[in-house]
């Protein structure tokens, strides 16, 4: 039976892997792997209860601890809003760059950025 999942749901899955992809290996391995199971392969509370042998309701709080951790983190480092902002900028410069008469020197900066973005 495949779940219906509404926009809100998908904005809250979208905005917990991005916080994920930043902090998740600094949840214990157990929680990281529950929470995978939820966010990132969609699993049921009830799936993940049978898969490891633990109550529904276990789940339900690990899931909710992972939530809160990740939040912690992203409040206190900031490290998602930070990676949102520099995108945001290095596609403003690739815009600009465009936008000049030089087309070498755009070809460059638009690599420039490229290389950055990569690296982020």
């Amino acid at each position: 039976m495949e779940k219906r999942v509404s926009l809100s749901q998908i904005d809250e899955i979208v905005e917990y892997s991005y916080l994920y992809d930043f902090y998740g290996g600094l949840l214990k391995e157990n929680h990281r792997l529950i929470f995978e199971d939820y966010i990132l392969n969609n699993l049921s509370l009830g799936e993940i209860a049978r898969d490891r042998d633990i109550t529904r309701q276990g789940v339900h709080d690990t899931i909710k601890r992972c939530k809160k951790k990740l939040r912690d983190y992203e409040d206190k480092l900031q490290l998602v809003k930070k990676f949102e902002i520099t995108k945001d900028k290095l596609q403003e410069i690739e815009e600009i760059a465009s936008q000049g008469q030089d087309k070498e020197r755009a070809k460059s900066i638009s690599k420039l950025a490229q290389e950055i973005y990569d690296m982020i």
